[in-house]
Parts: structure tokens; C-alpha cells; sequence
């Protein structure tokens, strides 16, 4: 974003430099403040895109702002060119996109995702499941398949029973992601794992090692991990909230 802010300023130094350089000269008429109305919308489009293209891309950003600045900035320009009738501070009148935002991720979605394993050269889809949802969510049923999970979360706890579980014989995958929460994770001590483990506020526990307060990280791996042909690979992000990995 860094690297954003500065092209997009320098582009903009450039443009005025530009336009000045042509009134001076007699070519065209520049106005700085009928300029203006004109420009700044295009500084919300430009970052709503970046953040929406970057959420498309997988490289962070956020649908939610990217959308939001990118429908403000269009109707900041609207009223620049006379369409509609809309200021600055009519950016109050957009809080129903609350309730918008709100519905799609109450809405949740089930849906299959391209994933690269490195173990084997190759590309596999996996379920892709919970998708900005609410409540909590347990596999604990007796004899469950294990399989490559990417589950994302607004609010909710998460509960793994791997001793009840018939895991197969390769790696596993399984990423989590959640604002908040807690997810409690039941391991057999014959199945390896490897875990990596983030809270932006909470705390992090894995088999005697702990991590706790904010912004704290815990890599864990299983001494046998490497040469095993069963083996779990967690990858868990939280915002706020509690990883907790026990044996059995």
C-alpha cells in the first residue's frame, strides 16, 4: 500500500506540474479548485480498486473497503460531472451498505479451491468451506474422514477431534482463519503435525509451549514430522481469540 500512496502522489505532482506548465505558457486554462472536485474522487476509486484487486488476487486487501471507497469515490465523481447531487459529508447517507456487508457474510458459502501441495508437485482442490460465517463448529464424530479444509470465519469456536478421525496416509492441510474465537485442536499422539499459529490478541498454546498477548506467532512441528507419510499441516490465524493443541 506504501508503494501505492507513493506512485498515485506522484502521478498526481506530475499531472498539476503539467497542466500548470500549460496555463503558463497560454495552451489551456487551469483552475486548482474546479481541478480538485475531479481529482480527489479518483484518489477513492483508485484505492477501493486496489483494495478490491488485491482481495481477488489473494494479496490481502478487503472486498469490504475496497467496495465501499469504490462506491463512494464513483459517487463523489457523479456529482463532479452534475449526474446526482452528493458531497463529502453525504458519506453518513451509506450506512446501509452496513447491513449490506452484513448479509454476505452472514450468508457463508461452500465451494472447492485450487491448492498447491510442494510435497508433491502438484495441484489439488480441497473443501473450502464456512466461508464468513457465525456459530461454532465441531468434527468430532466417530470415525470422520479428514480431508484438506480452508475454513474462513467471522465469530465462532472451532473443535477437532483427530483421535476419533480416520486420517489417511499423506499430508493434510488445513488452514483456519477467524476474527474471533477459540479453536481447541485433540491430536493422537501416532499422527504427526506441523503447526503455524497466529493471534493478533490472545493466546497460544501447543503441547507445553505458549505464546499469549498481542501480535504473538507460534511455529510447532512434531519431531517426526518430516519423515512421516500421516502428518497434519495447520496453518491458524486469529484476530482475537485461543489456539489450543493437546494429545492424547
Amino acid at each position: 500500500m506504501k508503494n501505492f500512496f507513493r506512485y498515485f502522489f506522484a502521478i498526481f505532482l506530475i499531472a498539476i506540474g503539467v497542466m500548470l506548465i500549460m496555463a503558463n505558457i497560454g495552451v489551456g486554462d487551469f483552475n486548482f479548485n474546479v481541478s480538485w472536485q475531479y481529482i480527489y474522487p479518483i484518489f477513492f476509486i483508485a484505492i477501493g480498486l486496489k483494495w478490491f484487486i488485491d482481495f481477488l488476487r489473494k494479496r490481502g486487501g478487503s472486498w469490504v473497503f475496497g467496495s465501499f471507497f469504490l462506491i463512494f469515490g464513483s459517487l463523489l465523481l457523479m456529482d463532479s460531472f452534475k449526474w446526482i447531487v452528493f458531497g463529502f459529508w453525504d458519506v453518513f447517507k451509506l450506512w446501509p451498505l452496513l447491513i449490506v456487508y452484513i448479509g454476505f457474510s452472514l450468508l457463508g458459502r461452500k465451494h472447492f479451491t485450487i491448492h498447491y501441495d510442494a510435497d508433491t508437485n502438484t495441484h489439488k482442490s480441497f473443501f473450502d468451506g464456512f466461508t464468513f460465517t457465525v456459530g461454532d463448529h465441531h468434527f468430532n464424530d466417530e470415525n470422520w474422514k479428514v480431508e484438506p479444509m480452508n475454513l474462513r470465519h467471522l465469530a465462532g469456536d472451532f473443535y477437532f477431534d483427530f483421535s476419533k478421525a480416520f486420517i489417511p496416509e499423506k499430508r493434510i492441510p488445513i488452514s483456519v482463519s477467524s476474527l474471533a474465537g477459540d479453536i481447541n485442536i485433540l491430536m493422537p499422539e501416532n499422527v504427526d503435525f506441523r503447526v503455524h499459529a497466529s493471534v493478533n490478541a490472545g493466546d497460544i498454546k501447543i503441547l507445553g509451549q505458549s505464546a499469549d498477548g498481542l501480535n504473538r506467532t507460534l511455529n510447532f512441528q512434531t519431531s517426526n514430522y518430516d519423515a512421516a507419510t500421516k502428518k497434519i499441516d495447520f496453518h491458524i490465524s486469529l484476530k482475537a481469540g485461543s489456539v489450543r493443541i493437546d494429545q492424547v
